[in-house]
């Protein structure tokens, strides 16, 4: 077995299509990024990419050693998803009170969130969304198989917790250019309340799916 062999799984290629696939449908991480991005460009909103990675992470450790634990705490689970739609709402409902500012993209220098503040903005929004562990645990073992080897495994995740880092980082690096600035100045206000309204939107589903679960 080649050194290759031994560190990344015949079905990998699949396996990093589907994740790909996955990462660039736009979800509520997607839009909490975005949405500090078009205000504070890169460095006011890059730590929140660096959040959501380590949230991902984690959920990719769960899905590789602790989904007993998961399986036996299924009401750690509820509340978790039920803490993450609220918190959803919370922040969808501060982008919704979104006002124009005249000097928006030219004083955000001096207003821009911290990187820790960012930081923990996004491993909130990733860890507050259970479900992740589900979508890694459903990719690790439809795709990867029960004949993959822990180092495989092992690999795979630490793909993936980087290709999460890099898209969220591309798409404020993205968003935060010049020309794209330039293109969304007078728009700000209006994309923070659609990105809000999605992210509250998001919200008020998990909710409803929890209270159908509950009266079912």
């Amino acid at each position: 077995m080649s050194f290759i062999s031994y560190l990344i799984p015949v079905a990998f290629p699949l396996l990093a299509l589907s994740h790909f696939v996955a990462l660039v449908s736009p979800g509520p991480d997607f839009f909490l990024q975005a949405s500090y991005a078009i205000r504070y460009r890169l460095r006011g909103s890059a730590g929140i990419g660096v959040g959501i990675a380590l949230g991902n992470a984690f959920y990719i450790l769960l899905a590789l050693f602790g989904w007993n634990l998961v399986q036996r705490y299924a009401l750690l689970f509820r509340l978790i998803e039920i803490a993450g739609a609220l918190y959803l709402i919370w922040i969808g409902s501060h982008l919704l009170r979104s006002r124009r500012q005249e000097s928006a993209l030219r004083a955000t220098a001096q207003r821009r969130p911290s990187a820790g503040k960012q930081c923990l903005l996004g491993l909130s929004s990733a860890l507050l969304n259970p479900k992740n562990a589900l979508f890694y645990l459903a990719l690790m073992t439809s795709i990867l198989g029960t004949a993959v080897t822990l180092p495989q495994q092992i690999f795979s995740g630490v793909w993936m917790s980087f290709a999460v880092l890099l898209w969220n980082l591309a798409v404020a690096a993205f968003i935060g250019l010049p020309t794209v600035q330039r293109r969304v100045y007078s728009y700000v206000h209006i994309i923070e309340r659609g990105a809000g309204g999605i992210l509250t939107g998001f919200g008020l589903l998990i909710v409803a799916s929890l209270l159908r679960h509950i009266w079912a």
